[in-house]
């Protein structure tokens, strides 16, 4: 019985502790930052109730960077990531990601646990805290009061229990022994007096006499029935000997003082167990009051927070920073929201380069080398050559073919687009055509190609690097572009080439010069946490001169430049139609003024480059 209680008593505090290494979690996750940063590596720890993390597992010496209560926390596992779940305590809300979905669900279990073992979590905490009041005394009322303030749970009283048994138990094994013993006695007994009774009945049926004086046979006869009596009479009530008596005073007990030790042991059980359930009772009670208490706070938190939020949205419709209003498939932003944040980021970008231009001094070296011919060992050479020569006959193409329609117009800037989708993303064909005075094809396509000043007039860029240089005409750009929150971040992998084409179709105007952009892949820049853009985009120029007067020298006034820019970009991702269009609509004829308007103030003041 002892060792039963005892086994029970270790299989409870075998599923406490199994419970305390449940509450406890660590490890790496994915934590979003910011929307400049977005998802970020972060180590993240649970224990004791708080949820905190740090940069690196390596940091958990330095403090955390951060910490919620997982108390009163909420975690809600995201309703279309099955990697994502966030942990929310009013307005302080960690969205978090995992490698996997299993990784997700282990979480998710492991802190709802967690907040079901706390205070405020479920009637588990009632009893967890009602189990922690100490039953050392005997006064009631004291034992509430000290216990509560102790919190030495009952681990006391069952000890108490655990005595009075082991006197039950001596109890019990003492009149065990003691009814063995007598049961010993009369099986003694009723053996010898069996004995006795067989060697009489021999004697008379041999000798016909007795040891004793002689009778005659019809006496015998005549006492037989009542020594048959008395030997049946002796079955029931044994003959005890003095050897007998001496064996069976050896086991005898006390009963009265065992009968009053045992009631008293049982009583002092009883006790104890009303004594316990009293005070759990009572315990219960006030943690039930508590916990009303604190459902009602919540409650009238909860809608404090509503009210605060609705009118937070009611202030200022966009919130900032969260990924649930990120680019992406099931964004809770709107069409018209997407497009105001897209619009006030690209506004500001502009005025930073504006600002930047003003206060830098700009210059450029034009000592671009001739375009030579390209090596035909190269794997890009095949590709390079016809989607330039592609690109140059679509250049070429009147804008009253193949559906053109004219979607602004500026000065001497047309610009024409075919709305066109694939897969549900917009990849509208654009055309731009523009007349420039002052600047030559040349120069125009030389600042479009070339990487040392690409920084000083593409105002998206974020970083730029040559992956390869195949010629000093053909190189592989790998770009990434600023991001413009909501949307993603992108980047950009492609060729670029520039070469001098014969004029065969204008007699009036000097020889083509073409830039053509294609996407391409490379081993080197595989797609990362960037949405890949694929594009083709070319930039035909040709110079025109207006013959000066005889004897004078053709000067900058006396030229114009012919431009067309043509450009087919899939941009990827989820981005609203209509966002899109809007931005090409407003972003297509400001670059094209910016760069040629660029191009102007570089050449002002240098020689002309035909």
């Amino acid at each position: 019985m002892s060792d039963d209680h005892s086994g029970n008593l270790s299989d409870d505090d075998e599923d406490f502790e199994s419970e305390a290494q449940l509450s406890e979690l660590q490890g790496t996750l994915n934590k979003w930052t910011n929307y400049i940063h977005g998802w970020q590596s972060r180590y993240i720890v649970l224990k004791d109730g708080t949820l905190s993390y740090y940069k690196s597992e390596n940091d958990t010496g330095y403090g955390c960077r951060g910490a919620i209560s997982i108390h009163k926390a909420t975690i809600k596992p995201h309703e279309f990531d099955e990697c994502r779940f966030d942990v929310s305590v009013h307005d302080s809300v960690w969205y978090l990601r995992t490698d996997c979905p299993e990784e997700r669900n282990q979480w998710v279990e492991i802190l709802e646990a967690c907040k079901a073992d706390s205070a405020y979590g479920s009637e588990n905490s009632l009893r967890r805290h009602g189990s922690a009041i100490s039953l050392g005394s005997a006064n009631l009322s004291t034992a509430s009061v000290s216990s509560f303030k102790k919190a030495r749970g009952l681990r006391v009283k069952l000890a108490e229990m655990e005595t009075f048994r082991d006197i039950l138990c001596r109890q019990v094994d003492t009149l065990q022994s003691y009814f063995d013993a007598c049961a010993d006695t009369v099986t003694a007994a009723n053996d010898k007096e069996s004995d006795t009774h067989l060697d009489e009945l021999e004697d008379v049926e041999d000798n016909g006499t007795t040891q004793d004086p002689p009778v005659n046979s019809e006496d015998i006869l005549c006492d037989l029935p009542s020594r048959s009596c008395r030997f049946k009479d002796h079955t029931h009530i044994p003959h005890i000997t003095k050897e007998l008596l001496s064996q069976h005073g050896a086991h005898a007990v006390d009963f009265k003082g065992e009968a009053i030790t045992f009631k008293a042991t049982t009583a002092g059980i009883l006790s104890t167990l009303s004594h316990c359930i009293d005070i759990m009772q009572q315990r219960e009670e006030n943690w039930k009051r508590r916990l009303e208490k604190e459902i009602e706070k919540r409650r009238k938190l909860d809608e404090l927070y509503k009210q605060a939020v609705s009118e937070a949205k009611a202030q200022q419709p966009i919130v900032l920073g969260g990924p649930d209003y990120e680019e992406g498939p099931h964004s809770v932003i709107n069409e018209e929201e997407f497009f105001d944040a897209v619009d006030a980021a690209l506004d500001k970008h502009e005025q930073q380069e504006e600002e930047r231009r003003l206060s830098k001094k700009i210059t450029a070296d034009l000592t671009q080398p001739p375009p030579s011919i390209l090596t035909c060992q190269h794997r890009l050479w095949p590709e390079i050559e016809a989607i330039t020569t592609e690109q140059l006959s679509y250049a070429k193409m009147g804008v009253g073919e193949g559906g053109w329609q004219l979607f602004a117009e500026d000065g001497e800037m047309r610009m024409y687009k075919r709305e066109l989708e694939e897969c549900g993303v917009v990849v509208d064909p654009l055309k731009a055509v523009h007349t420039v005075q002052g600047v030559t094809g040349h120069e125009v396509c030389h600042y479009f190609f070339n990487p040392d000043v690409r920084f000083e007039w593409e105002t998206t860029l974020e970083s730029m690097k040559i992956i390869e240089e195949i010629d000093a005409n053909t190189l592989i750009f790998h770009q990434v572009h600023k991001r413009v929150w909501p949307a993603t971040q992108r980047d950009a992998l492609f060729w670029s080439h520039i070469r001098q084409v014969p004029n065969s179709d204008d007699q009036d105007g000097q020889h083509i010069w073409i830039v053509c952009n294609h996407s391409t892949e490379h081993d080197d820049v595989p797609v990362g946490k960037c949405v890949r853009v694929f594009l083709t985009i070319s930039l035909v120029c040709q110079t025109f001169i207006d013959p000066p007067a005889e004897n004078e020298e053709i000067k900058r006034e006396n030229i114009t430049c012919k431009i067309i820019y043509c450009s087919t970009i899939n941009p990827g991702g989820w981005a609203p139609a209509s966002v899109l269009r809007a931005v090409y609509k407003r972003e297509y004829p400001k670059f094209l003024k910016r760069f040629t308007q660029y191009v102007k103030d570089m050449t002002e003041t240098k020689p002309i480059l035909f």
